[in-house]
């Protein structure tokens, strides 16, 4: 018997197992154990998630036919979504089925209440949420009932450099803000609200200045506003999306961008950034961590929603959980415990070998591990920085 064949004896005898229970979903109606017939799925990532978790997903589709007939995947930028979903179940006619985003969609659609409560109605349909590791079941709980957690890293806030371009690179957050006022237009990060890169060094001042609370960006980031608009005086322009800095970095038009483990390792794997590139933390560094959640807009059927639920439980087995490697984007990547390289693809472990730095090991384990904002305060982080800091000088 095949790995691929247990799993799925596995799922479907776990759903079963909760048909006599009575799970509701939108509108009251009962979620099914398994759907009446092959359903047809939409995705659309707002995170970059498919690179992690789309070859786990086609998997999912091709060993369960009598569950998905097809999965169609699509993008868009994070600040379209909330919209676009908003538009959809107000004429009723909701044709997003699963979304796979960062905390910045998350936190926007949990606002605006557009996600389909998944917890804790659905635990037992999804019990492979029990094996998260420390750092990705803290996250877990800024989803609230919202999201699953499918992916983890501890991210950053790192800086980004080329030695030939930064022979002295800045230590701390005031030598970053001298670099900038001696080299004009030669810092930049993206645009908080749409780049892992952004939210986190956004979020990791607070710990870098020894703001008065760093989880309140309206009454205790007194510091770290002012440090953002006086650097704001030196950045030429915010890019709408991490992959611009990763370009300009390459490219020369900047010296130094925010950047995130993945975010350093994944570019180098594919040669948009340079492989010498180099990386540094600054003084009183704390790690911002991150994950990719995965959410269900109100308004599907329950037969999506049931093979959603199954979908979810298949992505956070080892086997799958692996895959999140990937190559280097979200480095580590998995969400579950004892998942290591080893079990990873080889294309990942290559990847890993070639380019990941061993230097991140020391620096995960010797430095805090901070969760990010709520999604109540993120989204006033957000908006304050679009209103007070940097908003009109993101490209369009």
């Amino acid at each position: 018997m095949t790995s691929t064949t247990t799993t799925r004896r596995a799922l479907l005898a776990g759903a079963a197992g909760t048909a006599a229970l009575g799970m509701r979903g939108a509108h009251g109606a009962a979620t099914p154990p398994l759907p009446v017939s092959p359903v047809a799925l939409n995705v659309i990532d707002v995170a970059g998630q498919l690179q992690l978790t789309q070859r786990a997903m086609e998997e999912y589709a091709k060993a369960n036919p009598k569950l998905v007939s097809k999965i169609a995947f699509s993008q868009a930028p994070a600040p379209e979504l909330p919209g676009k979903i908003k538009a959809q179940q107000a004429a009723g006619r909701v044709d997003i089925d699963l979304v796979l985003t960062g905390t910045d969609g998350l936190a926007a659609g949990i606002d605006q209440n557009l996600w389909l409560p998944l917890l804790p109605t659905h635990s037992s349909r999804l019990s492979n949420m029990k094996n998260y590791q420390p750092g990705a079941e803290a996250m877990q709980k800024l989803a609230g009932n919202s999201g699953v957690t499918v992916t983890y890293y501890p991210s950053g806030p790192l800086i980004e450099y080329l030695p030939s371009k930064v022979a002295n690179p800045p230590k701390s957050a005031q030598e970053l803000l001298d670099y900038a006022k001696a080299n004009p237009g030669a810092v930049q990060y993206a645009r908080p609200s749409n780049s892992g890169p952004g939210r986190t060094l956004l979020m990791g001042l607070p710990y870098l200045l020894g703001d008065k609370d760093p989880k309140d960006p309206i009454n205790g980031w007194e510091k770290t506003w002012a440090y953002l608009t006086e650097l704001n005086k030196y950045i030429t322009q915010y890019p709408s999306a991490t992959s611009e800095t990763m370009k300009n970095l390459a490219n020369g038009s900047v010296k130094i961008i925010a950047s995130t483990t993945g975010w350093d390792i994944n570019p180098r794997v594919l040669g948009t950034v340079p492989k010498d590139a180099k990386v540094g933390s600054l003084a009183g560094f704390h790690w911002v961590t991150d994950a990719h959640y995965a959410v269900v807009p109100k308004g599907i059927s329950t037969d999506k929603q049931s093979a959603i639920l199954l979908l979810l439980q298949w992505m956070l087995t080892p086997e799958q959980q692996a895959k999140a490697y990937d190559k280097g984007y979200f480095y580590p990547g998995p969400a579950i415990k004892g998942v290591d390289i080893a079990m990873a693809p080889a294309e990942s472990k290559q990847a890993i070998t070639d380019f990941g730095r061993p230097e991140y090991d020391q620096l995960i384990a010797n430095n805090p591990l901070e969760v990010p904002l709520d999604a109540k305060a993120l989204v006033a982080a957000f908006d304050k920085w679009d209103r007070d800091v940097g908003g009109a000088k993101v490209k369009k």
